[in-house]
Parts: C-alpha cells; sequence; structure tokens
C-alpha cells in the first residue's frame, strides 16, 4: 500500500506537518505557485470570455516533475496549500500542472494552524476545492493582469519605460499624492486657549499640588475653538481676570471603563508592529509567515506552529482557545482580571470575509519568555506582540478614576451662584483604578491621535473650595496639517475604505516603494514627482481606476463571486467594456510628459540663472538645469520628512591602497555597469585601470614574456590573466596593435592572412565580446587589460570602462553625467526597486 501524499506551499511547512503525521504520509512542499500568467504577453483570451493562458512558472519544471513522480506513487493526494482564495487557487494549479489523473483521489485539506491537534483534525475532515474561491481569485489575477498590461505600456511611452499601473497600487498612491497636496495647500489658522495654574490654598508643595485649568465659559456661553481668534482677544481677558477669585463650583466623579482592542488581523498587526517595533508591512507579513509555517523551539515539542493563519480580516476566537487563555489569566492575574464571560468581537472592516480566526498563538501557555532562546529577535519581538494583543483581549477592562472639577473666576464672586460666574475654568483628571488588561498590552496611536485616559492627578477638592492662582498663562496654537500617511495609517484607511485584502496590503506598499512613487522620509510615505505626474494622468484618463468608491466596489464584486452570487466572466466583461474605450482615447489625448520640464523653485547652483527641473532617468528621477546645453548640471536629490527636495552631495572617490602602475599616483574605486574596478586618480592625465577578481582584489600586473610581437614587430607579448584565471598574451602596443594568442607556441606559425580570417578565442575575449557594443564585436584592451581611451566605449575584461565615469541617476538620459574631482565618478546612488 502507497503513502498519501500532503502538498505544501513552503519547505519549512512541510517539515513540522511531516513530523506531525509521521510514516503513511508523505510531504512535499511546490515552493509557491506554479502556474501564472505569461510574463511575456497579455496572457489573457479576450475573445474567449477572458479566458486565461496559463504556462508553468518559471523554475518551476522540475518542481512539477517530481510532483508528477509522487502523485503516481501515491494513493491519495492531500492540497494543504495556504487557507484563502489564493492558497485554493494554487491547490488548483497543481492539480492541473501536475496532471494527476482521474482515478486518484484528490482532496483539499486547510490548517488555519499548524499544531499536531489542528493538522490531525483537519486530515481526517477533508473536503473538494472550492471552484468558488477559485474562480475569484482568477478574476482577480485577470482583473489585474488587464489594468497591468494595457495601462503600463501607455505610461512607457508617455512617461518613462519600467512604469507599472495597478487597481489598487495606483489607489493607494493617489491617497499618498492628495494627502501631500493637503498639506501644501493647508493654511494654518490661529487661535489662543487662557489656562491657568492652580493650587490649594492650604497646599505644602507648590510644584507638586500644583493643576491645571482651561477657560471653557465665558459669561455662561461656551467657548468654541477659534472664538479668541488674536494675542489682543487673549489680553483682554488676561486683563479682566487681573485680581480675580478662583472657586470650586463642581466636581464630578465617576469610573470610566476602557475596554480592551481585539486580537489582531492582518492589517492591524501590520499597523502595531510599524508603531511598536518600526516593521514595514513587508518585513511583518515575512516574520508572521515563519511563526505560522513553524519554529523548532526544542524538547518534545520540536518544530511547532506558533501563530494561527497571518492573512485574515477575522476577530472571531474559537472557544477552546478562548478557554485556556482564561486559565492563562486567571493562574497569572487572578480571578478579578476575568471578565464574566469571554468577549466577543465584531469585525469593524469594510467587506471583511470572517472566513477564519484571528491572529492567535496557537497555545496561549507557551509565553513569550519560554521561546525567546529558540527564536531570531524579529521572531521573538512579533510574537510577543500577538501573545499579548490576544490575552489581553480576553480580560476584564481597565477602569480609571476619572474627574471633571469647574472653577468659577472673576472679581466678587464669592456671594454669587455657580452659574453667575464671569468666567469658567475645567480641570480634568484621570487616575488608573484598576488595570485590567492594561497589565499586560496597551494599544499604539498614530500621529496626531490623543489618549483619552493618560493619567492626570487632581488633588482632592470640594465644591465651594477657593484656589490661589499661581500664573494665568494666554498660548497660541495652530491649526496643524493632516500627518503623512505611514505605512500603518495607510494600511489602516486603505481597509477603511474596504480597497485591497489581507494579503494585498503589503505588496501593494512594496510595490509603490519600489516604482519610486513614493519615498520612505522619517518612516513618512511622501510621493514623488513621478507619483504625482502618473496620479494626475490617470485620474483624468481613468477616473474609475482610481476612484475609491470604485476599487471598493470591485472589491466587493469579487466577494460576491467567492460566495457564489456572481459568475467572474460577466464581472469582467462589466469593467473591460468601458475601460477598452477609455484606453483608446488615452492613447490619442494623454500628454507626453517625456517632453514636459518639471520646474522646481529651485535655482541651478552652477550657473546662478536657471532652474532646476525633474527629469526621469533609466534610475529614477534626478534634477537638471532648465538651460541644458549652456549649463549641463545634473544632481541626483532625495526629499526630507516635510517632502521638500534636498540635492544629493557628490560622494567622495573611495581612495584604495594600490597604486597606478604607469604613474605611479593612488587608484581609486570606480563603478562601471559591469562591477567596480580600479581607476587611477589621476585620470584624465593617466587612464589606466585595473580589474578586480572575484575577492575585490586587484587582478596581477602583465608579466613581460621577452617574445617580441610576430604582427607589429615593435612591441613585446605580455603574459595577462582573463576574468577566470585563465592566461593569454597580448601586444603592448595595444590599441595600435591587437595582437592575442593563447599559446606562445602560436607565435611561430604567425601569418597576417590566417590572423585577420580567424583570430583566437582566448578566455579574455570570450569573456569581453558578450558584453561589447553591437557595433565594436571585440574589445580592445592596453598593457594591463583595461580600455584603451578613446572616443568609444571600450571595456576591459571585467567591463571596467577606461576613464569612463560612473553613471548615476542624473546619466541616465546619455547625454550628461556628473563626476567628482579629478574626473572620477560620484559614487552612485543604491538603485531602489527591482521591477524597472
Amino acid at each position: 500500500m502507497g503513502e498519501k501524499l500532503v502538498i505544501v506551499e513552503s519547505p519549512a511547512k512541510a517539515r513540522t506537518i511531516q513530523k506531525y503525521l509521521g510514516s503513511g504520509y508523505r510531504v512535499e512542499a511546490s515552493m509557491g505557485h506554479v502556474r501564472d500568467l505569461p510574463k511575456s504577453n497579455l496572457g489573457v483570451d479576450l475573445e474567449a470570455n477572458f479566458a486565461p493562458v496559463y504556462e508553468i512558472s518559471p523554475g518551476k519544471e522540475k518542481i512539477i516533475a517530481a510532483l508528477r513522480k509522487s502523485i503516481r506513487q501515491a494513493d491519495a493526494i492531500y492540497l494543504a496549500t495556504d487557507p484563502d482564495r489564493e492558497g485554493e487557487a494554487i491547490a488548483w494549479h497543481i492539480t492541473e500542472a501536475a496532471k494527476i489523473p482521474r482515478d486518484k483521489p484528490v482532496y483539499r485539506v486547510v490548517f488555519t494552524e499548524i499544531t499536531p491537534g489542528a493538522v490531525r483534525s483537519a486530515m481526517a475532515s477533508p473536503r473538494d476545492i472550492d471552484r468558488r474561491l477559485v474562480d475569484a481569485q482568477q478574476a482577480r489575477r485577470v482583473l489585474d493582469r488587464l489594468v497591468g498590461y494595457k495601462l503600463s505600456p501607455l505610461l512607457w511611452e508617455k512617461v518613462r519605460r519600467g512604469l507599472s499601473a495597478g487597481r489598487v497600487q495606483s489607489v493607494a498612491v493617489r491617497l499618498i499624492v492628495e494627502r501631500e497636496r493637503e498639506i501644501e495647500a493647508f493654511v494654518p489658522q490661529e487661535y489662543w486657549t487662557i489656562e491657568a495654574d492652580l493650587l490649594k490654598q492650604n497646599a505644602s508643595d507648590s510644584q507638586r499640588d500644583a493643576f491645571r485649568a482651561m477657560l471653557i465659559e465665558r459669561s455662561g456661553k461656551k467657548l468654541e475653538k477659534f472664538d479668541i481668534g488674536a494675542s489682543d482677544q487673549a489680553q483682554a481677558i488676561i486683563a479682566d481676570l487681573e485680581g480675580a477669585a478662583y472657586i470650586v463650583r463642581k466636581v464630578t466623579r465617576r469610573d470610566k471603563r476602557r475596554s480592551p482592542a481585539p486580537p489582531f488581523t492582518t492589517s492591524t498587526l501590520q499597523q502595531e508592529a510599524g508603531r511598536k517595533l518600526g516593521f514595514s508591512a513587508k518585513r511583518t507579513m515575512a516574520v508572521a509567515q515563519q511563526l505560522y509555517e513553524g519554529v523548532d523551539i526544542g524538547g518534545d515539542e520540536g518544530l511547532v506552529g506558533l501563530i494561527t493563519y497571518m492573512r485574515t480580516d477575522s476577530v472571531n476566537v474559537s472557544r477552546e482557545a478562548q478557554e485556556e487563555a482564561r486559565g492563562v489569566i486567571r493562574e497569572r492575574f487572578g480571578e478579578a482580571y476575568l471578565p464574566a464571560k469571554p468577549p466577543v468581537y465584531k469585525t469593524k472592516a469594510k467587506g471583511a470575509q470572517e472566513a477564519h480566526e484571528a491572529i492567535r498563538p496557537t497555545l496561549s501557555r507557551r509565553t513569550p519568555e519560554q521561546v525567546q532562546p529558540y527564536l531570531t529577535s524579529d521572531q521573538y519581538r512579533l510574537y510577543d506582540l500577538i501573545w499579548k494583543r490576544f490575552v489581553a483581549s480576553q480580560m476584564e477592562a481597565a477602569v480609571f478614576d476619572s474627574t471633571v472639577v469647574d472653577i468659577g473666576a472673576g472679581r466678587d464672586i464669592g456671594g454669587r451662584g455657580a452659574g453667575s460666574d464671569p468666567y469658567t475654568f475645567r480641570a480634568t483628571g484621570s487616575v488608573l483604578k484598576f488595570p485590567g488588561f492594561l497589565a499586560v498590552y496597551n494599544v499604539s496611536l498614530d500621529e496626531g491621535e490623543e489618549d483619552e485616559d493618560s493619567e492626570r492627578r487632581l488633588p482632592l477638592l470640594e465644591e465651594g473650595e477657593a484656589l490661589n492662582l499661581l500664573q494665568l498663562l494666554p498660548v497660541q496654537h495652530f491649526t496643524e496639517p493632516p500627518p503623512r500617511f505611514t505605512e500603518a495609517s495607510l494600511v489602516k484607511e486603505l481597509e477603511r475604505l474596504g480597497i485591497g485584502r489581507p494579503s494585498t496590503y503589503a505588496p501593494t506598499i512594496s510595490t509603490i516603494i519600489e516604482r519610486e512613487y513614493v519615498e520612505l522620509a522619517d518612516k513618512k510615505l511622501v510621493p514623488t514627482t513621478l507619483g504625482r505626474v502618473v496620479t494626475d494622468l490617470l485620474v483624468e484618463h481613468f477616473p474609475s481606476i482610481v476612484d475609491y468608491g470604485f476599487t471598493s466596489e470591485m472589491e466587493q464584486q469579487l466577494d460576491d463571486i467567492a460566495e457564489g452570487e456572481k459568475e467572474w466572466a460577466p464581472v469582467l466583461h462589466s469593467f473591460y467594456g468601458p475601460f477598452e474605450q477609455k484606453l483608446a482615447e488615452a492613447q490619442r489625448s494623454m500628454r507626453n510628459v517625456k517632453r514636459e520640464e518639471i520646474l522646481t523653485d529651485l535655482t541651478c547652483p552652477r550657473c546662478n540663472q536657471g532652474q532646476l527641473a525633474v527629469k526621469f532617468g533609466r534610475n529614477g528621477e534626478f534634477l537638471a538645469c532648465n538651460r541644458y546645453p549652456e549649463c549641463d548640471f545634473t544632481s541626483d536629490f532625495h526629499r526630507d520628512s516635510d517632502g521638500r527636495i534636498v540635492l544629493d552631495a557628490p560622494a567622495s572617490p573611495e581612495t584604495s591602497d594600490v597604486l597606478c602602475d604607469v604613474c605611479g599616483r593612488p587608484m581609486i574605486l570606480k563603478k562601471s555597469r559591469f562591477g567596480p574596478f580600479l581607476g587611477c586618480s589621476g585620470y584624465p592625465e593617466c587612464k589606466n585601470t585595473r580589474r578586480l577578481d572575484k575577492q575585490g582584489k586587484p587582478a596581477p600586473l602583465p608579466k613581460a614574456t621577452g617574445v617580441t610581437c610576430p604582427k607589429c614587430g615593435q612591441g613585446e607579448l605580455l603574459e595577462r590573466r582573463g576574468k577566470f584565471g585563465r592566461p593569454f598574451f597580448g601586444c603592448n602596443r595595444y590599441p595600435k596593435c591587437d595582437y592575442l594568442v593563447n599559446s606562445l607556441d602560436e607565435v611561430a606559425h604567425y601569418t597576417p592572412e590566417a590572423n585577420e580570417a580567424s583570430k583566437p578565442q582566448t578566455e579574455e575575449s570570450t569573456a569581453t565580446d558578450a558584453k561589447a557594443t553591437p557595433a565594436r564585436k571585440r574589445v580592445k584592451t592596453d598593457a594591463n587589460g583595461a580600455a584603451a581611451a578613446g572616443k568609444r566605449v571600450k571595456t576591459d575584461a571585467n567591463g571596467a570602462v577606461a576613464g569612463e565615469p560612473t553613471k548615476t541617476k542624473a546619466s541616465a538620459n546619455g547625454k550628461r553625467a556628473k563626476t567628482g574631482t579629478n574626473g572620477a565618478a560620484a559614487a552612485p546612488p543604491k538603485k531602489r526597486g527591482t521591477g524597472r
């Protein structure tokens, strides 16, 4: 009898599950997706109801072959890919790519957590592949392909090559661009508050017992925020309160309860990990995946999944997990910290599917301290966050002793009633009375949010009690613009609008940063000029694609497909018809940004006459003087945390301890498109270069052989070594003489006709021919194996260019490049993004 084959997505997950299932089962990994739409073309048959044309993903041929072999030997197949739509689609793709015979039993199993009990329970209750979930994921994939493959070429033509547009990513960029424009257009409004530092008359310590109250009423009328709008108004009130008495009119005390936050969903985990740990959304999900798939924690447990599935928008918790958590709380904190009944949370996210549980530890008794020795720093910090949030969510509410004190102020108010005072001040205090869940965890706040329950102690005050005034303060304020998005707050906004789903937040943010539509400045998302330009073009020509409501509605339609309420092909038809018309109109009418200058308010620092304009090069944005060619200044730049453009200072060349063998001057480290090399610091007087080997050390200098060059009869043959270490011989009069041989034995058989008819293929020439420009198939090198100086670009065996300055983003247009001192190229910035 053969084994049962279980197919999962990752090797780590496979190792953990193999341990739980033991003999009789064989667990193999598909390494993620095995089939996808082709990268080279649309891959969607528009005439056949948007039928996708799939192909085996590059590099997955051997994996598919291995799975087919294992499938033939197995009695039954269990597809245990991730428990979401994408995982369901992967399971279906495996059945199609592996061509599982019809008579072979195929089951779908779902592991919401990877623990012995959960795995065995899932294996005991398999089901069929849910074609509704597959269709929903397929519709999403085809929809995104239609948008991306139709819009991206248009942006390549009109803006810059290498750009992309997407149904969710373009909306995310629009959010960031519009927030930035809100900030730029924001006009601060002045307002004042009147604040009094007061003290009980019998207080012993004025510093410790003083408290602050704020003016809230004047002549019985409540003051609105902007009622005191200028300094003279504030000073008039200060003058009117000169010599005033301050009497406590009303004291209100009550207990204020604060309930815990629900356990994590994908979005709230990304938000809180960003605030508390400084993790990006991508980093958070990568670490969470490791905790879900299994970590070896030693002892009898060994490999075990530490958290439940991390892509979820549900806050549901199983009854068993709640009971276990209550036991931990009872043991650690006591009965008082347990609510009478386990709490029930409801998801507030728009369009939440709630198909899974919330993110929680698979075992509450497995505390962060117990597993810390077995985890990396990132794994421990994230597990600690998840554990504390879940345990806190099952605890009793915190209780604050909240006090509100109203204080009358004015001259001769001793005999008046509480409602007749000229002025009324209010002091608030909050003291933690019972910590409840705060004994474990407290939620972090976004920028601009304020914790209403932060502790502010007030002394014990009684109604009718007179107070002493320490000082009366007019305090000037200005309204502030909305804060820039962080990764955490962007995820929160996307979820609020119903745009995207748990699996899409992290990839979306990574994509818009890699495509250079936005930059991270002090952990704030700042739009680039490119991001603004592309957003404006899309809003003008494709308003529905970047419309928040439309994108949210499309997500809902995908959910309807998953629920079986809609068919996926009609949904795509309803989208593609109008989209195709808009695309044809945009191809005719969209302006060509490549021909435009996007001027900044910066003056050219070289000529002091022109303005700097943002240009789009192969490697990103750069600045150039708008007086080109009269002024050829260019510079890379970045944006600070306020979104302002800041020019990058040219990097100083890195000097090595290697001396030039031609002139004796130090050599400096340079870079070409083929990698680093050494160039003489005396450039352009000395154009000598030297290759670097794989260890970054200078390649050996050529050795004299004493053999006269048979071609020119004047030079001497030198022994040199190619990129891979094998020797060859060349004339030291290069480039005037380009004679090359692999062996000195060939010198005696030299004839001009034979040399021209068939030049030897040395390792050096073979290595460099592949890198040479089409106009020149062979690359000539000087006595040191470096390219000879000249008007045409020539490279040595390692691609080092003789005397060529390093290309930066600013030289990507092929016209201008900035150089440092002595002609040495400024060090290029780190290339951002991988999708160019």
